[in-house]
């Protein structure tokens, strides 16, 4: 039995390449997931900061909002 994959190198490539009008290398799909799970995992440190701040004892959408464009400017490249 074939192991598991977190996401579906193929589906991720083709969506890339039609976004992207380039040609991309053989390892790009696992760049662009870690991006991406770095991406959460900092999205996520701030919203916990931003509630606790707040006195919120759980992370809220609203805290989430607050520091959603702050930490999209720190990905955007």
């Amino acid at each position: 039995m074939a192991p598991q994959t977190l996401y579906p190198r193929g589906t991720v490539k083709k969506i890339v390449k039609a976004h992207a009008n380039r040609t991309l290398s053989k390892d790009v799909d696992i760049m662009i997931f870690l991006n991406y799970a770095l991406f959460m995992q900092e999205l996520i440190n701030e919203a916990t900061i931003s509630s606790k701040a707040s006195g919120d004892r759980n992370i809220s959408p609203r805290s989430v909002n607050k520091v959603r464009e702050t930490t999209l400017r720190k990905f955007k490249g």
